[in-house]
């Protein structure tokens, strides 16, 4: 079972997604002197505009409208993204001319059956910003004709694909350039052609028209080679305009993060370090690193800790073009839930939170209790540099004062300890005390000693949360 996604717009497409534009707009290409319209939009066919004409015509019929040249390298980059995209839901991609084909039914095994699988690749299809026909057959060259003959179209057996086929115009059945001249003979459909001998229609055509045709119908191996997502995610967007505020940058930054998640998603994996590059004049860059304590890939938070980042940069030149590198690739391992978790629905992981404060306020504004040779707490703070933090034996304060300090009001009291701490007689930092867990008079959970040698006044060194 193979399903195709059709890709009739996708130079379009790449254009339009980083530059929304409500007004007609055109893709053009060929000779300077004779320039032609390869791609319209709703908007510029509205106004008679429509592929293969001239760009000077179009000038005449229409006085305002965006032209921009096409790009073939672009559109390679956007058709090999979406590929990643689809490894996704299966290990056998394969690529075809504006389209990807993919075997789906190991897929529907751990997806679900067909109507469920195909919603969820026009699901992500249409979040990413394409437009796209999608078509399921038992060969990927039947599924590739289908979809551009009718979007939604599913066929489950060799049976009836012949008979979806039989229904199929010449023009729409994707054959060699040599089967061009059948309609001016007679044969209009895939069906007529399929009744024609295979003797004269090799003696007239070659044999290229009839391994096309077994392909097609499964006779033949696909012949197509298998798709690999490359190791490196680099994702490039040059602005419609010089950009000097970074608040304009959002938009861009929120799509790149979001391709990068969908990447990710095809591979299985995270991503724990980008970069996001801002290109000015003259070759200059910025360069804002992105690091986080542990492999994510959801799109949400990608956005926020790049956005954290480019708060604390001061443009001081216009920003011409965008661009997103993530090298470092780790393997993705979702965190684990409780079945019957009681936190609130909108409350975030710790490990979301610490990377959301880090991106915030800065990397060494998040403090972590970790394993020290050194026992006494004043010397157990440490900034937090990575994602592992030493679980104690015994419960710590997760605010850790300075330096301890008196409590005042009425006696506390004691729910656990003591835990003596008796240590740095070697070097003039001598600690001997008996900490307590103690609840004081307002309700607080605090970290507190006695200096020995006295009945009272209780010390302070931390409170729980």
């Amino acid at each position: 079972m193979w399903a195709c996604l059709l890709l009739p717009h996708l130079a379009l497409d790449g254009i339009l997604r980083r530059r929304p534009v409500d007004g007609p707009l055109v893709l053009v290409d060929g000779p300077v002197n004779a320039r032609t319209v390869v791609a319209a939009n709703d908007a510029a066919r509205a106004s008679g505009l429509h592929v293969g004409q001239r760009l000077t015509a179009a000038h005449a019929l229409l006085a305002q409208f965006d032209a921009v040249p096409y790009d073939p390298d672009g559109v390679e980059k956007w058709h090999r993204f979406l590929a990643a995209v689809a490894y996704r839901y299966s290990s056998e991609v394969c690529l075809l001319p504006h389209a990807i084909v993919l075997e789906v039914s190991k897929s529907m095994g751990l997806f679900g059956p067909w109507p469920r699988l195909e919603a969820m690749l026009r699901a992500d299809l249409e979040e990413l910003g394409f437009r796209h026909r999608i078509a399921a057959a038992p060969t990927p060259h039947a599924a590739y004709i289908l979809a551009g003959a009718s979007d939604g179209l599913a066929v489950l057996t060799r049976d009836t694909l012949i008979n979806a086929l039989r229904r199929v115009p010449i023009q729409k059945s994707r054959l060699p350039v040599s089967a061009s001249s059948l309609p001016g003979m007679g044969v209009r459909t895939f069906g007529q052609l399929l009744a024609l001998p295979r003797d004269g229609l090799r003696r007239r055509f070659g044999a290229e028209l009839l391994a096309s045709m077994d392909r097609v119908t499964g006779d033949l191996p696909s012949g197509l080679d298998s798709f690999r997502p490359p190791d490196v995610f680099d994702l490039r967007i040059e602005l419609v305009h010089e950009v000097e505020n970074l608040a304009m940058l959002v938009f861009p930054v929120r799509r790149m993060t979001g391709d990068l998640a969908a990447y990710l998603a095809g591979r299985d994996g995270g991503v724990q370090r980008f970069l996001l590059r801002l290109e000015h004049r003259d070759d200059r860059n910025t360069d804002v690193v992105v690091g986080l304590l542990a492999a994510e890939r959801d799109s949400a938070m990608l956005f926020e800790f790049a956005r954290g980042r480019l708060e604390h940069v001061t443009l001081t030149e216009p920003v011409l073009a965008l661009r997103l590198i993530a090298r470092d690739l780790p393997a993705f391992v979702p965190a684990g839930r409780d079945l019957f978790d009681e936190r609130p629905a909108n409350a975030l992981p710790f490990a979301q939170l610490r990377e959301r404060l880090r991106a915030r306020l800065g990397d060494g504004a998040v403090y972590g209790l970790g394993s020290t040779t050194d026992p006494r707490p004043e010397r157990a703070q440490q900034i937090a540099a990575s994602a592992d933090v030493a679980i104690e034996a015994h419960p710590r304060p997760t605010w850790l004062l300075e330096r301890p300090i008196p409590l005042r009001g009425y006696e506390p009291l004691i729910l656990s300890g003591p835990e003596r701490l008796e240590t740095g007689w070697w070097d003039d930092g001598e600690v001997c005390r008996d900490y307590y867990v103690v609840e004081t008079s307002l309700g607080q959970h605090a970290w507190a000693f006695c200096p020995p040698g006295e009945q009272s006044g209780w010390m302070i060194h931390g409170w729980f949360a």
